[in-house]
Parts: C-alpha cells; sequence; structure tokens
C-alpha cells in the first residue's frame, strides 16, 4: 500500500505543470545574439567591401602594367602589333601581353563584384540594426521661463 502509493505521488508530481519561474526563457538571449550578430556583422561586412576594393585595384594596375607593356610593344614598330586571320597578334609577345591583360581585368572585375555584393549586405545590416522607435522615452523637463514679475 506504501509503495503503491509513493508510485503515485511520483508520478503525479512529475506530470504537474511547470510553474513561470520553473521555464526558462530564452528568447531575449536569442534576440540578443541576433542584434548583435547584425551590429558587428555590419562592421565586418564594411571591411570586407575596403579589402576587396584593394585587391580589385591589385589586379588593375597589374593589367594596366601588362597593357602598357603592350603599348610600349606596338609603339616600337610599324608592324609590331599586326594581327593575324585567326585575330590574334602575330608577335607571341604582344598576345602574350594582351592575355594577360585581359586576365588580371577579368580578376578585378570578379573583385568588384565581390565587393558590390557586399557593400549590398553592409547596406541591409545597417538599415536592420536601425531599431525604430526603441530610442529613450520622451524625457520631460521643466521649460524655460523667461519674463519678469511684478508682485502687486
Amino acid at each position: 500500500m506504501m509503495r503503491s502509493m509513493i508510485l503515485c505521488v511520483l508520478l503525479l508530481g512529475g506530470a504537474a505543470a511547470r510553474l513561470s519561474a520553473q521555464v526558462r526563457d530564452v528568447s531575449g538571449q536569442r534576440q540578443s545574439f541576433q542584434r548583435a550578430v547584425v551590429h558587428n556583422g555590419k562592421w565586418l561586412t564594411a571591411a570586407s567591401v575596403a579589402a576587396l576594393i584593394m585587391f580589385a585595384e591589385r589586379e588593375h594596375s597589374h593589367s594596366r602594367r601588362d597593357w602598357n607593356a603592350l603599348l610600349d610593344i606596338c609603339r616600337s614598330a610599324q608592324d609590331a602589333c599586326a594581327l593575324g586571320p585567326d585575330g590574334r597578334y602575330v608577335r607571341s609577345d604582344a598576345e602574350q601581353l594582351y592575355q594577360r591583360s585581359r586576365s588580371y581585368d577579368r580578376r578585378a572585375n570578379r573583385w568588384l563584384i565581390g565587393a558590390q555584393a557586399s557593400l549590398l549586405a553592409t547596406t541591409a545590416l545597417f538599415i536592420i540594426d536601425l531599431h525604430p522607435g526603441e530610442g529613450p522615452g520622451n524625457i520631460p523637463f521643466a521649460p524655460m521661463r523667461v519674463g519678469v514679475r511684478i508682485a502687486f
């Protein structure tokens, strides 16, 4: 009899609903984590925009160097930049400089597309982080009273 009563009490105690103080509320933690990710992520993406633009500038400078070398070859002689029937330069060194210049330009374009995508993400994160309506409430203060009082 005593065993069945203890078993019954244990089962009823386990089936009882939790009190509100016993329930763990993690929604505040989740919101603060998401807010921190957005707040810090916007600066990370902004820094990545700057880094990607620097990489693109480096690739573009390599392209300009090869292009200027190609122009020097073309200016050196009248037929130095003659094109063959397939549309390529007859001189192999001129064709190599042209292809390298195009390759560097394509790589620079890819870096710039990445920078634009990162800039779009940065803009979105800045907008998300604005927190509309969550500023401080109206803080009342004593209005300034200007005037002269004359007691009668």
